[in-house]
């Protein structure tokens, strides 16, 4: 009996997908997902083919929104930060140095290609708009990614380092390396080079998102070290300490707006099969150990590491995001201007899929939330990044998402060279068209 009831929760397991109206939660997606036993010998392979966005086409957003190009014919925009005055930084970075694997070359995997390291600017108004670069590696970033301007400065999360820069909205040029606060451990296992910033809600504090440098510690935990964490400092960059620990890749950080909680999207483990892991959304507090490399899900112990028994009590997510979705954005609903259902809740980017026999991912999801928590099922809010016919062509990977004073939801398209603009049809706002 035992067998059989497990043989349903696997092939539930396996037949789950998101959807947008099911009144139950997808079991890869959730508070509470079902989860298959981990099997090295069930992991696949699948490399999206990139193509260019066919000329008119955009990605698919819910009836009464309109979504156009912010800009297009980039290189690379991975992460979008939104100045004061409505300025949009965007980062345009990749390492450009791993060699593909097989199948890989024309994939939109974020270290394939040549490679970029800039943050340019947009101004506030217009679509399709020509940049103004205002970073470049001769000012000392390295990949930059994170950014985040704190009273008179600038920082800059590069691979290697954060630094700051005397800057002030409406300004165009930086001159100079500013001034390096930090030095972080560089680079990382495919995309896990990325380094995110936020500002804490005391105006002292930065934290940093530090991804791990492997997958699973497979070259030892000790080349692990400052990894996989959540880090915070003071503005200074002195004072360094662990916030949180054993999120693989935390890139997403974010405060709920009602409650001031800190969330983090965290991009989970590879090669342990198509059913698992789930990446997730955990609410962090200090201290928190989320069980990487050790452990998944909580408690679940990693076969990889099935001789070693974590020191510290193991925090279990949240919510289930999917699995290998590579949920990297997070970004609040804060729109006046989008309907009421979706100013509560995260709004999430999902670069997509590799490590799955079918391609998952590849879009922005919706997670409602009430009184802090998330509240229901997914909703897939812009789709369109993989063709809907069996080609399997896939135009754009969605990462960094974020929300314009205006009111529109940015999203950062790397693989697709587009930022895209999403906002409801009759907003004032058209009107600048």
């Amino acid at each position: 009996m035992r067998a059989l009831v497990l043989s349903v929760l696997l092939a539930q397991a396996a037949l789950a997908q998101p959807g947008t109206g099911s009144s139950q939660p997808p079991t890869e997606y959730g508070p509470k997902p079902i989860l298959a036993a981990p099997d090295e010998s069930a992991s696949k392979i699948k490399f999206a083919k990139m193509n260019p966005w066919p000329k008119g086409q955009t990605p698919k957003a819910p009836p009464g929104f309109a979504v156009t190009r912010l800009a297009s014919g980039l290189t690379y925009p991975r992460w979008l930060y939104v100045l004061p005055n409505g300025d949009v930084l965007c980062a345009e970075s990749r390492p450009g140095a791993e060699k593909p694997r097989p199948g890989e070359e024309n994939s939109g995997a974020s270290h394939v290609g040549e490679r970029v390291s800039r943050v340019l600017l947009f101004k506030s108004k217009g679509d399709d708009q020509s940049p103004v670069t205002l970073l470049t590696d001769a000012n000392g970033v390295d990949m930059p990614f994170g950014m985040a301007l704190v009273g008179d400065h600038l920082y800059v999360a590069s691979t290697a380092d954060v630094r700051r820069f005397a800057f002030q909205p409406g300004q165009t040029k930086i001159e100079g390396k500013g001034e390096k606060i930090l030095d972080l451990p560089g680079k990382g296992y495919h995309g896990h080079w990325t380094r995110n910033l936020l500002p804490a809600k005391d105006g002292r504090t930065l934290f940093i998102s530090v991804g791990s440098a492997s997958n699973v510690a497979e070259d030892g935990i000790g080349k692990e070290f400052r990894r996989a964490n959540i880090l915070a400092v003071d503005l200074d960059g002195k004072n360094e300490r662990i916030f949180a620990s054993g999120l693989r890749n935390p890139v997403g950080m974010a405060f709920e707006p009602g409650t001031g909680q800190l969330w983090t999207a965290v991009n989970e483990r590879d090669e342990i099969g198509d059913q698992i892991v789930p990446d997730y959304l955990a609410a962090v507090t200090e201290g928190q150990n989320y069980g990487w490399p050790y452990t998944y899900w909580g408690t679940h112990p990693d076969p990889r590491h099935k001789d070693h028994t974590p020191e510290s009590p193991i925090a279990t997510p949240a919510y289930a995001l999917g699995l290998h979705t590579a949920s990297l954005g997070l970004a609040f609903g804060s729109s006046d201007e989008f309907p009421e259902k979706y100013r509560s809740g995260a709004f999430i980017g999902q670069h997509g899929s590799w490590n799955r026999s079918e391609l998952v991912g590849y879009k922005i999801v919706f997670v409602p939330f009430a009184d802090g928590r998330p509240s229901g099922p997914p909703e897939d809010f812009l789709t369109g990044f993989v063709a809907d016919d069996a080609s399997g062509a896939t135009f754009g990977r969605p990462c960094g998402v974020t929300f314009t004073p205006d009111g529109s939801l940015l999203v950062a398209d790397d693989a697709g060279g587009v930022i895209w603009r999403v906002r409801p049809a009759s907003s004032p706002s058209q009107s600048s068209e």
